[in-house]
Parts: C-alpha cells; sequence; structure tokens
C-alpha cells in the first residue's frame, strides 16, 4: 500500500510536470516542439537529379512542385512576424491560413550579421509545415562591406530549403529615414546597394525574387528625411532604370494621419499608397514592369496596448477597418499580392500596432481577420521525397 502511495505521488508529479513543460513550450518559449525524424529528413533532402538513382542507399530528395498544375490561386493575407520566436509562426499560421486559407505570407526581417543555422534552419522547417511564404527583409548592412556583406547573406539564406520556389527578398526598409538608414540620407548610396543585392542574389540563385526596401510614404523633406518621390527619382538617377530590374515592388501604404485615416482614402498617405508608387514608376521614371505589390508594412494603431493610450482608436474599430481594407481594396486589387500588417507583437510603444499582446493572446482584429474567408493558395511549393537502393522506386 506503501509503495501504491509512492508511485502515485511520484506518478501525480510527473503529471504536473508535463503540464507545466507542455504551458512553458506553448505560451512563454520561444521554440515549439516539432518531429525530431520529420526534421532531420528534412535537413538531409537533396536536389532532385537524374543521378540519384546511382546511389546505393535510400536517400531524401526534395522538388517544387504545385499540387493542381495549371491553376493558379494566391492567398494574399500575411502578417510581419520575427525570426527569434517560433511561436510567431504557429500563431501567423492560425491567422493567415484559416478559414479555407493556406500559403498565407510572412514578412520575417534578417540582420545580415545572423549566422546562427540552427534557428534559421528550424524556421524554414516550420515554413514549410505550416504552408506559410517567407518575405525576407535584409536589414543591417555594413555600408563599407556591401560586397561581402552580400555574397555572405545570399549564400547563407541559400543553404536552407525555402518553402515555396520563389525566395522573397526585400532590400531593407525605409531608407528615406535616416532612423533606418544609418542616421543619413543617401538615395544614391541606396541605389547602388539595392543594384549590388539584385546581381549578387540572382547569381547566386535565379529563383531568388529581388524586391526595394519599402519607403516611408509620409516623410517631408527636412532634416533626417526625404520625400519618397524624390527619393525614387534620385535612385534612378545614380542607377538608370533600377526599378526595371526588381521583380516586385514592396509598399508601406499606412492609413495616415496617425495611422488613424480611413480604409476608404485614397492618396499616398492611405491604404492605397501604393497606386501613387506605381503611377510615379510608370509616368515619370517610363518603368515598363508590370510589378506586383507586396504591402510589406500597413495597419492601424489601437489603444489597447501595456499603456492605454486615448490618441488611437478602440481595437474593435481598428478590426473594423482592417476588415474592410482587405475586402474593398486589397483582395480585389490584382495589382497587389500580398499584405503583412505590423506586426505580430513588439515592445511598447510600438505595441498599439500588435496582433496579440505580451502574453499571445489576440488582439480583436486578429480574431476578425482570422474568421475572415480565405483562399488556398497554389504556389510551387516544396516536396519531400526519397528513392532506394532497389529499383530506385519514388516513395
Amino acid at each position: 500500500m506503501k509503495a501504491l502511495k509512492i508511485l502515485t505521488i511520484i506518478f501525480a508529479i510527473a503529471l504536473i510536470g508535463a503540464g507545466g513543460f507542455y504551458i512553458y513550450f506553448t505560451r512563454f518559449s520561444t521554440r515549439v516542439l516539432i518531429n525530431p525524424i520529420e526534421y532531420t529528413t528534412f535537413k538531409r533532402a537533396v536536389p532532385q537529379s537524374p543521378d540519384l538513382c546511382s546511389r546505393t542507399d535510400a536517400i531524401e530528395f526534395y522538388y517544387y512542385d504545385s499540387s493542381d498544375k495549371g491553376v493558379r490561386s494566391n492567398n494574399k493575407f500575411g502578417l510581419y512576424i520575427y525570426p527569434d520566436s517560433e511561436q510567431f509562426v504557429k500563431l501567423a499560421d492560425e491567422l493567415v491560413n484559416s478559414n479555407g486559407g493556406d500559403w498565407g505570407y510572412v514578412l520575417i526581417p534578417y540582420n545580415l550579421q545572423d549566422t546562427d543555422e540552427e534557428k534559421w534552419q528550424r524556421l524554414f522547417f516550420l515554413l514549410h509545415k505550416k504552408h506559410l511564404i517567407p518575405v525576407v527583409q535584409l536589414w543591417n548592412i555594413n555600408p563599407d562591406e556591401v560586397e561581402s556583406d552580400t555574397k555572405k547573406a545570399a549564400k547563407f539564406l541559400n543553404q536552407f530549403l525555402w518553402p515555396v520556389k520563389q525566395k522573397y527578398i526585400s532590400a531593407y526598409n525605409e531608407p528615406n529615414d535616416a532612423n533606418f538608414w544609418y542616421n543619413r540620407v543617401d538615395p544614391k548610396e541606396y541605389a547602388k546597394i539595392l543594384n549590388k543585392t539584385i546581381e549578387i542574389f540572382k547569381a547566386q540563385d535565379n529563383d531568388f525574387f529581388v524586391m526595394n526596401g519599402a519607403l516611408n510614404l509620409t516623410a517631408p523633406n527636412a532634416s533626417g528625411y526625404m520625400d519618397a518621390f524624390d527619393y525614387m527619382k534620385k535612385m534612378d538617377e545614380e542607377v538608370p532604370g533600377i526599378f526595371d530590374k526588381l521583380d516586385g515592388f514592396a509598399s508601406h501604404s499606412y492609413p495616415q494621419p496617425d495611422f488613424s485615416g480611413s480604409p476608404t482614402d485614397t492618396g499616398r498617405a492611405s491604404i492605397r499608397g501604393y497606386e501613387v508608387e506605381l503611377a510615379f514608376l510608370k509616368d515619370t521614371l517610363q518603368v515598363t514592369k508590370e510589378l506586383p505589390v507586396f504591402i510589406t508594412e500597413t495597419g492601424w494603431a489601437h489603444a489597447e496596448g501595456k499603456k492605454y493610450n486615448s490618441n488611437y482608436m478602440l481595437g474593435s474599430k481598428t478590426a473594423q477597418n482592417i476588415k474592410a481594407a482587405y475586402e474593398k481594396v486589397w483582395l480585389s486589387d490584382p495589382k497587389v499580392q500580398a499584405v503583412m500588417p505590423f506586426t505580430i507583437w513588439y515592445e511598447s510603444p510600438a505595441d498599439h500596432f500588435a496582433w496579440v499582446d505580451q502574453n499571445g493572446s489576440p488582439y480583436e482584429q486578429f480574431q476578425v481577420v482570422k474568421a475572415m474567408k480565405k483562399v488556398a493558395g497554389n504556389p510551387e511549393r516544396l516536396n519531400l521525397a526519397s528513392v532506394s537502393a532497389l529499383g530506385c522506386d519514388k516513395r
């Protein structure tokens, strides 16, 4: 009887411990639990090639294909997340791939000085498992080491198995705002860096899909800032035809003023700011390419946060504005390929843009967008398979 009591106590402690472990991993850990066998297979897969059958052992390989050839569909819903918490991947999947959706988008910033292969390997594995298309936004290049930094970044990012064939890259962030570009505004310097980024990434793999760094559309011509259209014009003067070299166009189409404008507003200070940018490229800079638009930041600020801010609208109103923006503007516009609002979560005071609070609990806009009807995207996605030494059969 005494032994039975001891076993019961041990079992109870084990249950409590397991419960605590589960709560930790589902709420507070930066990592999520993954299947180690699947992850190992993912890491050791090699490209599909004719000489696979010459191997004498079983080998895992990968290839890219769509599940329904000839039919292209695109799930435009997305979210701005970060690479340092795998929980963000899980939350993004819950949001953008809900209610019929599949293969939504995530914007992920990449620090060019980050060489943590295991972190990024796990991240790309999770993106593959969750059917999320990454748009990787470069940041923190050393302006004195542009060529070497860019080559290292292209090589680093190209070593991973991307969940879809096209590897989307956005070259930095709001360079017409000195706060985001080494405390200076230098369109000539940025144009040359963008040009070099395109050349180096394309040389590494032509599947890299390179777009500009989105500009601050409401920046004035003042100390530390330059008007976005003046900035683009000076870029084109420094590197003629630079915008025709892009594969897509990144835009920060925010509802101004004060991130509180109406979803029905038009013009450069609205959620349709990208329309003005495209018109400028075509009419003023004579860009001939039809560039698909990736809205890599947008969104309304809500009053709720670590500290309540009454200058912003209530979360319920923010949620309705986001819903209206999708339904009345972005989803129906064929020029828009993806919309990735800022941000899954951020420290105060930027938490007024967050889609979840510091405990991971969704704000109202998360729930409203999650409930919206979506489509299942059909990109050329990563497939894993294997061949055996016996007849080289695919299985």
